[in-house]
């Protein structure tokens, strides 16, 4: 299915027009020069950037909004279109009195993003970067235990696990591998179990998007419980490749203070590792794959602008969205910024970035999944992880009763 959306200018306001654009994660020096070049064009369109901590923002936008005080535009997380949709206006593609040039979505973005931002024909958001998980590795330790390079594929990692670890005579861990296997002290924990669920083929939602599926059989196959243990074999002491555990430094600290010689995260936390320690010497490469794998399969998570169903500027909001996903506008925000692009035509100058050229190679083989609260979801996948480490529940358990529970609040919209 091809999506057309249109760019360029509409006619102009006849009187100022003031855009709130609420966001998390930027600071607004990313978002002042394209503010100021759309408003150079544009002189009675105002637009000013409230940022918020990640913590307090879904909150703060939906209080906000039932209110009636809320931002014109504000930042969706992938996620969020079935649980937000209500709130938002889509990109009104058949108004003539809009005069735009037509540009095709698909050509333009990268796949994840038509499935994320896209419901029923509808232009909801529009991406200007997308993230994805990747692997850190801490070069020097690497280098001590003879691995010449990161691994590729799961089972490099595997033995690069057993490799790094290092346990005491008790078999206390005094540097792990990896940081795997747990899920409250390892960042963004649940994301990299629901790759390892897509990777292994494992359908999330049904086809009718009515119920979750990632505890079904594929091809008689029990994909979804296979990648379950995989992830938590990690944490599990009588396994090879046991490397963490719920008493070790949470991820990110872990990985700074050399604790650990690998993690996943997202590319917002190379300039994190920087900060807290200016001296580690780090790499990131490709997220691993299965073995012979013949399709990748990344994980995106990422925020993308929308505008508000309650604003009373849809048109000039509309109008200034289009211009920052435009080749121009997010071209400067993303210098700024520093995250991977969402435009197919930027993706080839980051491929040799020295830091984003990993995330830009791996946002064209992205994905996502259809989650219609992903806080809830996340807190169902966290308590799945830790029933099966602490031994509450089987993994065949775990799984089934974590598909029923998000089963529960699909059906309850």
């Amino acid at each position: 299915m091809i999506f057309f959306l249109v760019l360029g200018g509409f006619d102009q306001p006849e009187q100022r027009v003031e855009l709130e654009f609420w966001g998390v994660f930027d600071d607004p020096a990313a978002l002042d020069e394209t503010i100021s070049v759309f408003r150079q064009a544009n002189p009675l369109i105002n637009v000013r950037y409230v940022p918020f901590p990640f913590e307090e923002y879904e909150k703060a936008v939906i209080d906000a909004l039932a209110s009636g005080r809320g931002p014109d535009i504000w930042m969706i997380q992938n996620t969020w279109l079935p649980k937000h949709k209500d709130k938002l206006a889509p990109l009104d593609q058949n108004d003539k009195a809009l005069n735009y040039k037509l540009f095709n979505f698909q050509q333009n973005f990268v796949d994840v993003a038509e499935a994320d931002l896209i419901d029923n024909g509808q232009i909801y958001a529009l991406p200007v970067y997308v993230d994805t998980l990747a692997l850190y590795y801490n070069k020097d330790l690497l280098n001590s235990a003879g691995i010449s390079q990161a691994p590729k594929n799961w089972d490099e990692f595997n033995e690069a696990v057993r490799a790094l670890t290092k346990k005491d005579s008790r078999g206390n861990i005094e540097k792990a591998g990896a940081a795997i296997g747990a899920a409250r002290n390892i960042n963004r924990s649940t994301d990299i179990l629901m790759l390892l669920m897509m990777q292994s083929g494992a359908e999330m939602v049904d086809r009718q998007r009515n119920e979750a599926a990632f505890a079904n059989p594929v091809g008689f196959q029990p994909v979804g419980e296979v990648a379950l243990e995989y992830y938590t074999d990690f944490a599990n002491p009588v396994k090879t490749v046991y490397t963490w555990n719920d008493k070790l430094f949470y991820s990110i600290d872990a990985f700074v203070t050399e604790r650990t010689a690998m993690m996943f995260n997202y590319s917002h936390h190379i300039q994190t590792l920087r900060a807290k320690a200016p001296r580690l010497n780090f790499g990131v490469a490709l997220m691993p794959q299965p073995k012979d794998a013949s399709v990748r399969a990344d994980y995106a998570n990422y925020f993308a602008p929308a505008v508000s169903a309650a604003s009373k500027n849809k048109a000039a909001a509309w109008k200034f969205l289009t211009y920052l996903a435009s080749r121009e506008g997010s071209l400067s925000y993303l210098n700024k910024s520093l995250r991977p692009a969402a435009r197919r035509d930027l993706i080839d100058f980051q491929k040799t970035d020295p830091d984003l050229g990993v995330f830009a190679k791996q946002s064209l083989t992205s994905r996502s999944w259809y989650q219609v609260d992903s806080g809830a979801i996340e807190k169902i996948f966290a308590d799945m992880i830790e029933d099966v480490v602490f031994r509450r529940a089987t993994a065949p358990e775990a799984l089934r009763a974590a598909e029923d529970k998000v089963t529960v609040l699909m059906q309850r919209r």
